[in-house]
């Protein structure tokens, strides 16, 4: 098994080219996974990463759930990694993946477009907890509040 390197850089979705006129220029959490952007591997499917934007309270639940401090209400141990750039409601669509923890290694798997249930060929991806733990708190508030 390879440790993937995880860190996080503030970015928005101009970063990555144009946007169209009206819509919006979401700012987040963008994780870099071996030097490679989430937001740019699955820019494909025009969703933003869960972190790192939104009310305090959402991004203080979405730490809750990648640190596997609580379940999602409805996924159980699977995450919206990536939401809707416009309101990062989960009934727009989002990309959900199984996070495990096991002594000190997270695992990221089984990604998957919902409400689909469409899978997402890529990953799993492995990371050494103490370091993930610091990327994922590093989210909070990075872009403020939008």
């Amino acid at each position: 098994m390879k440790i993937n390197r995880l860190e996080m850089k503030p970015a928005s979705r101009a970063d990555f080219g144009p946007i169209a006129e009206g819509e919006k220029n979401t700012r987040f959490a963008d994780l870099i996974i071996d030097g490679r952007s989430l937001y740019q591997i699955l820019k494909t499917y025009d969703m933003v990463p869960s972190l790192g934007w939104m009310s305090q309270d959402c991004q203080r639940e979405m730490i809750d759930y990648f640190l596997l401090r609580k379940p999602h209400e409805t996924m159980w141990y699977r995450y919206p990694v990536m939401v809707c750039y416009w309101c990062g409601d989960e009934g727009c669509g989002y990309i959900s993946i199984k996070v495990d923890k096991e002594n000190n290694i997270i695992t990221w798997k089984n990604f998957f477009l919902e409400p689909d249930m469409k899978k997402i060929d890529i990953g799993p991806f492995y990371f050494e907890w103490n370091i993930y733990r610091s990327v994922i708190n590093s989210t909070f508030g990075v872009v403020g509040i939008q």
